[in-house]
């Protein structure tokens, strides 16, 4: 990634989070709390870009709007918002749990290999 791809980017984040700051307080916290979330258990797409974030602070800024409550947007179970949001995209721990899938095969076949010997 070349520098203007990275000033690019991180006056792409100030923008959406001068956009998240302008929240009505509630949803600030609650978009907090899913951004935390996400960058913990999301989808590998938040590596190379925000899109799940843009989406849900779309989704507040509509519900602000309208004069909705945050938990009337997400429900009040926030976690499980968030795994619906991710369900169809590949998380860091589906990529850790290929990882370590492989690395068990390559172990036991090597131990195989030894027992054959």
């Amino acid at each position: 990634m070349g520098l203007q791809e990275i000033l690019a980017e991180k006056k792409e984040w100030r923008k959406h989070m001068a956009r998240v700051n302008a929240l009505p307080q509630d949803y600030k916290v609650v978009y907090k709390e899913i951004q935390k979330y996400l960058f913990k258990v999301g989808p590998l797409e938040l590596v190379d870009g925000i899109k799940p974030l843009s989406d849900v602070l779309e989704l507040f800024e509509e519900g602000a709007a309208r004069g909705d409550g945050v938990l009337d947007v997400t429900g009040k179970d926030v976690a499980a918002f968030c795994d619906r949001l991710i369900q169809d995209s590949k998380t860091q721990s589906d990529e850790y749990e290929g990882q370590v899938n492989q690395e068990v095969k390559k172990a036991l076949k090597k131990e195989m290999n030894k027992k054959n010997k």
